[in-house]
């Protein structure tokens, strides 16, 4: 007992010095994930700090480089109208801000009654997020900045539209790597998949009604990885037909955005899959033994697929591991042909073939590959 009392404050340390270790590795994967958007900010704001100095003369043009760095932020998007947004912002903001100051004054009862209109005026002329939000600060700024005695200038909206412009000019010369945007983005979709599978694989195995609650669980909280995919391959198809640089990617990305729409459908039936087996397991139902394997095969073909989309590999493995798969499962009916088995057996042919789709193959060919190895399901047993 006493050694055990001497143990535990060493081992505190050691997983204390373990929990650093994976804080400090996390924050430097996401450094190395994002370097190139923030120097991309970096040299925007300075770029169109300096712009609005020396060719516009302004002595503090600090909305030139706020307005480089909004169009240029570091969760990517339709950064083109991003910066109309941003510049319509502003001009919106201004005007309400600026009338209402030389009417009202400023202060802080002004500040709520110039945020309001501001933001008001920005909805009414069908804004979106970025215009209302930038309507509000710059009307902000104007009555918390300028002097009760100061008339209209043109020079922060100048300052705006300069920062948009240097953002786009960045974004278009020095672009960031569509592919590698998309694949970075892919890889947690890819990854979760894998365990949600895995994980399903392994409470039918065991008959782990905990293990598959898990597994459900953890498939219903894909769609965030499934939106950010989604939202990179916008990103990334705007930079590749903006940039002539990398216009050469838009075919990998064509290819990407065709199998991301068959990987989301992978993702929903692999949902209803894992609440299938959660239910059956809980109910205490008599699964077929060839069901584990099945789903593994699956969880393997889709390793195989974000290798393929990499470029790393050829569809083959993918491909072959999601047939075996539906082979797998068809070959339990012969054991059970019961609803729930049918259920089951279903959702790992119809995730089979979106995989299948996934790597090319159209959907005649995928129903066709899958028929000659596993058979059609409704002819077994």
């Amino acid at each position: 007992h006493e050694a055990s009392m001497e143990a535990a404050p060493w081992e505190k340390g050691v997983r204390l010095l373990s929990k650093v270790r994976d804080g400090l590795s996390a924050g430097s994967d996401r450094l190395r994930t994002n370097v190139w958007p923030v120097a991309q900010s970096a040299v925007a704001a300075t770029l169109a700090f300096f712009l609005a100095q020396v060719l516009l003369g302004h002595e503090q043009p600090f909305f030139a480089p706020i307005a480089a760095v909004i169009c240029l932020s570091v969760t990517l998007g339709r950064r083109s109208r991003r910066a109309l947004e941003l510049v319509f912002g502003v001009a919106v903001g201004l005007l309400v801000a600026d009338l209402l100051v030389l009417a009202i004054g400023n202060g802080t009862l002004q500040i709520a009654v110039v945020v309001l209109l501001a933001m008001a005026a920005a909805v009414f002329f069908g804004g979106g997020t970025i215009l209302v939000n930038q309507a509000a600060v710059s009307a902000i700024l104007v009555v918390v900045l300028q002097p009760v005695d100061t008339v209209f200038s043109p020079d922060r909206f100048l300052d705006a539209l300069v920062g948009g412009a240097v953002a786009l000019l960045v974004n278009y010369l020095f672009p960031m790597n569509p592919e590698r945007l998309v694949e970075r983005a892919a890889a947690p979709v890819f990854e979760e998949l894998v365990a949600v599978l895995e994980q399903t694989s392994a409470a039918v195995k065991s008959g782990d009604a905990k293990s598959a609650e898990r597994a459900l669980i953890k498939a219903r909280e894909m769609d965030d990885e499934v939106r950010a995919l989604d939202e990179a391959l916008q990103a990334g198809h705007e930079t590749a037909r903006l940039s002539p640089t990398r216009r050469r990617s838009l075919r990998h990305l064509e290819f990407y955005a065709s199998a991301s729409i068959r990987i989301e459908l992978a993702v929903l039936n692999t949902r209803v899959l894992a609440r299938g087996v959660y239910n059956a397991v809980k109910r205490g139902d008599a699964i077929p033994s060839q069901l584990p394997g099945a789903v593994l095969d699956l969880s393997r073909s889709v390793r195989a697929l974000a290798a393929f989309l990499e470029e790393s590999g050829g569809p083959h493995e993918a491909r072959r591991y999601a047939l075996e798969a539906a082979r797998g499962a068809t070959e339990g009916l012969k054991e059970r042909h019961e609803l729930a088995t049918s259920v089951l057996v279903g959702q790992v042919r119809s995730a089979a073939v979106d995989l299948l789709r996934s790597t090319g193959m159209d959907q005649a060919s995928a129903l066709r590959a899958l028929e000659e190895t596993a058979g059609r399901a409704s002819e077994i047993g």
